[in-house]
């Protein structure tokens, strides 16, 4: 039995074109399940004494109820395995009991907080990109190591942070009401709260709110994990206005819960509702909250909305179930569609790499694409695959651009990839799911563990420089840098920390 269970493990392991998550359930499913016939065997028809045979199998069953009452299941780790805590065990800190929207103070932060530096207004920066221009960053961590500002607990959900002004803004979940939360980048005072009375969780994605807010002038707007889209005063939390998604549009919420970040654009805020039709993405005004089009039939992803120009024309690109959907940026007219994935979630926002040429990313054995969009005479546009790579899948990170080559996570490893071919240049270290940004040529990487990592990526190789240890449980959730301040956290903390800029950099970059 043990030899069948190990030939079986063997070949799950070495099988080519599963996902590293499918060989790691299915891994785990034969080792329980040879585990049970064991206990099977020795209870039953083992040759052992009676009274061994029924001692050890008590033990074992007793073990077991122990165990289930001590212990429970707190979520999966990026590659499905699950991660156990005892069942006394707080997760997330509950906001401060108050009002449906109300400004704790909003006394001004330390002057050492009010330089000059650039806002991180939105998910993956103010570009979406995930890349920043600037500052260049302090590389010598063993001279000038982060220092930590600031810790706070804070409540569940894997959304981001942004920074605008002496304000940072995340979502959160604390028991049944799901927030908005500002705070003081000085020294994480809460300055103030939204709540609605809803939640969304799963055994396997945890619970809280997914996607990030996004800041436009003095506007937030917030797409909460049950269909919640939110427009609220950057300076007080005041409801601005309010949308249901699901009851105009009539979908379901995702498996995952509701995870696209708004986009603006011209006015407009954008968000992916996954409606049948014609109610797929939605455009509204900002201002007023009125309903500017509705278009797409797709269900919705776990990507947010990507505009850019491919082929000449101005596209909202976005993450479905199954199906990338480009649509006109003016109207929300689908211009094309290609099929994508095999079922689960799409995550990373697409990389253009050219003027008519993006690259799209996922995990679960997914793998990279490029494709070359085209417009026909006929003024209908084509997406034509140019190659097909399994050697970078992108499950949650975002995949960045430099000088000719992808760099990501891939499963849980960092690798390069060339972008005429998608050939492998390398691939090294093992990080887990976490989440990153490129500043310049440097590469700031939140490891699944918690661990933020410097490196100087490049073709030749990761170029790794220092590690930082900040937290010690599942970080999933995606970073945000504004000038020398980066802010990141998980579902259970949140930490500011000061990273050192290069001499002669400005905090404005």
């Amino acid at each position: 039995m043990l030899a069948a269970a190990t030939t079986a493990i063997t070949v799950v392991r070495l099988r080519e074109g599963a996902s590293f998550q499918e060989r790691n359930l299915t891994t785990t499913g034969i080792v329980l399940g040879t585990l049970a016939l064991l206990l099977i065997w020795w209870t039953i028809f083992s040759r052992a004494q009676p009274r061994l045979r029924i001692g050890v199998t008590l033990s074992v069953l007793v073990a077991l109820v122990l165990g289930g009452s001590t212990l429970r299941i707190r979520g999966v780790s990026g590659d499905m395995l699950p991660i156990l805590e005892f069942r006394w065990t707080k997760s997330g800190r509950a906001v401060p009991a108050v009002a449906a929207t109300t400004a704790v103070t909003t006394a001004a932060p330390a002057a050492a907080a009010l330089v000059d530096r650039p806002d991180f207004p939105q998910f993956l920066g103010p570009d979406r990109t995930g890349v920043l221009a600037g500052p260049k960053l302090e590389a010598d961590w063993a001279k000038h190591p982060p220092q930590v500002l600031w810790r706070i607990n804070l409540g569940l959900g894997w959304s981001g942070f942004v920074v605008v002004g002496n304000r940072a803004l995340t979502q959160e979940q604390d028991e049944e009401q799901e927030r908005v939360t500002c705070y003081d980048i000085s020294d994480g005072r809460l300055l103030w709260s939204h709540q609605d009375t809803t939640r969304y969780g799963n055994p396997i994605g945890g619970v809280g709110p997914r996607a990030t807010p996004t800041v436009v002038g003095n506007q937030v707007f917030t797409l909460g994990s049950t269909g919640r889209f939110n427009a609220l005063d950057l300076a007080t939390g005041k409801l601005l206005w309010t949308h249901d998604l699901l009851a105009w549009t009539g979908a379901s919420i995702p498996e995952w819960g509701y995870a696209g970040s708004p986009l603006f654009l011209e006015g407009r805020v954008i968000v992916s509702a996954g409606g049948k039709a014609k109610r797929s993405l939605l455009a509204y005004r900002a201002d007023t909250g009125e309903r500017v089009w509705a278009a797409g039939e797709a269900e919705a992803g776990y990507g947010s909305p990507f505009v850019t120009t491919l082929a000449g024309r101005r596209q909202i690109l976005a993450y479905n179930h199954r199906r990338i959907s480009a649509h006109d940026a003016a109207d929300g007219a689908v211009l094309w569609e290609y099929p994508w994935g095999v079922g689960y979630p799409h995550v990373a926002v697409p990389v253009v790499v050219g003027a008519d040429r993006v690259v799209f990313s996922a995990g679960y054995g997914v793998g990279s694409e490029l494709l070359e969009i085209k417009s026909g005479p006929d003024g209908r546009f084509v997406a034509e695959r140019v190659w097909r790579s399994l050697k970078l899948k992108a499950k949650f990170a975002n995949p960045v651009a430099r000088e000719g080559f992808l760099y990501g996570l891939d499963d849980g490893m960092f690798a390069c990839i060339d972008l005429k071919d998608g050939a492998q240049q390398w691939k090294e270290g093992r990080f887990g799911h976490g989440q990153g940004l490129l500043i310049g040529d440097l590469f700031l990487l939140m490891s699944e563990g918690g661990e933020l990592v410097l490196m100087r990526p490049s073709p030749k190789g990761l170029g790794e420089l220092h590690r930082f240890r900040v937290f010690s449980g599942k970080t999933w959730n995606p970073i945000a840098l504004a000038g020398d301040l980066l802010i990141v956290r998980n579902d259970q903390e949140a930490v500011a920390l000061r990273v050192k800029l290069a001499n002669g950099t400005a905090v404005g970059g």
